[in-house]
């Protein structure tokens, strides 16, 4: 019997209208003066306005930090680092997508710390590196759903000096509490309900492939998988349906629980795209979803057949595969990876990259420099076959 050791998230207070819980959950956390991190795009609209008056209403200070970029870079975690010291905060709501969640994950973790934020990238035990003391509480707000940051205990970070995604990683950075109201996401624009939803379906569909041993994950990720089929088509069709999008918001979730069992070649590639042409990320695995399945077929034929039949799509790879293509080009994804802005000649650089991203570990087949070219190319021409 194989032997491996587990974990399982946070609070999770689920349902319409719950943002007015915010002060609330900052008590349970013993915060009385949290640093709201958000995006600029964000900072100005109801979300933010909705968790700023429940703050008010609980008489606590605040004070809200912006300044961070969509695919954040070092420079967006010293600027909030240094908003939180000034403020003399004590912990952090994050509100919003993934990069925000993100960065207000990597402040409340790194504001107290004496090392330098590299330092504790998700290698090995360099998280050991941390003061744990010193990490203050987070409360995390989803607006999409997507990335399932907020039941996350790493932020993705651009490292500028060498164009890459870093990991950085600790235990006590998972959120106190997570605040899943749908009615935070209704404003959401179509591409990026898209593009999340696709993301999240990417981390229970890579997760399910992975060949790691973690059946509760395993289990979470097909589960996950069926209510993105079922939903993401009436969330992006219906921006007020709030029962598809508090589905949607379970399955982020999900997909980010499920993917403790490992992500693959999806990730693998989208991360090193995204940091050199500043792509979505959740587009970009996206793109690349089909094509990724299709280099992977010998090993996850058996996988995405159960799949088929637990979803109802069908009970063939073909069927399941043919299904994900369709919703793609439902939801108006493009086909190709230079539709996106992405440089077909940079493929070497991506598929160094690629093989040297921690993703490429759990991939059900070895991810070596001449499959990840391959599945790029592939992903650059839509060649299907």
């Amino acid at each position: 019997m194989m032997h491996a050791t587990w974990s399982y998230p946070t609070a999770i207070r689920s349902g319409s209208g719950r943002v007015s819980e915010t002060g609330e959950a900052c008590f349970d956390a013993g915060i009385t003066n949290p640093l709201i991190v958000t995006d600029p795009g964000l900072v100005d609209l109801p979300p933010v306005a909705a968790v700023r008056a429940a703050v008010a209403d609980a008489d606590l200070a605040s004070a809200v930090f912006s300044d961070l970029r969509p695919n954040p870079v070092g420079r967006d975690i010293d600027a909030g680092v240094a908003a939180f010291r000034a403020g003399g905060h004590d912990g952090v709501i994050a509100v919003g997508g993934g990069s925000a969640l993100d960065v207000g994950k990597v402040i409340a973790f790194h504001a107290r710390q004496t090392r330098p934020l590299w330092d504790f990238e998700d290698i090995g035990d360099w998280w050991t590196r941390a003061d744990p003391d010193s990490i203050a509480p987070v409360i995390a707000i989803p607006t999409t759903a997507g990335t399932g940051s907020e039941v996350g205990r790493a932020g993705v970070v651009i490292d500028e000096s060498t164009h890459r995604k870093v990991i950085v990683f600790h235990p006590k950075m998972l959120p106190v509490t997570v605040i899943a109201d749908p009615e935070l996401t209704i404003g959401l624009p179509r591409v990026l309900t898209v593009g999340t939803g696709l993301d999240a379906l990417s981390h229970s569909l890579e997760a399910i492939c992975s060949p790691g041993h973690h059946p509760m994950s395993h289990g979470i990720g097909m589960e996950g998988c069926r209510l993105v089929f079922e939903h993401l088509p009436s969330a992006a069709a219906n921006p007020t349906d709030l029962e598809a999008r508090s589905q949607m918001l379970t399955a982020a979730a999900m997909g980010a629980v499920a993917f403790q069992k490992g992500l693959g070649a999806m990730h693998a590639l989208a991360h090193p795209i995204g940091a050199h042409f500043d792509t979505h990320h959740g587009m970009t695995n996206a793109v690349v979803m089909p094509y990724v399945l299709i280099a992977n077929r010998s090993a996850i034929e058996v996988t995405i057949e159960r799949l088929g039949a637990y979803t109802g799509l069908g009970h063939t790879f073909d069927d399941v595969l043919a299904h994900i293509v369709q919703l793609r080009a439902d939801l108006d994804v493009p086909n190709t990876l230079v539709e996106l802005g992405v440089d077909p000649d940079a493929v070497d650089t991506i598929a160094t990259a690629a093989v040297h991203d921690p993703s490429a570990g759990t991939n059900p087949i070895t991810v070596d420099h001449d499959f990840a070219a391959a599945v790029f190319a592939a992903a650059c021409e839509g060649r299907l076959d």
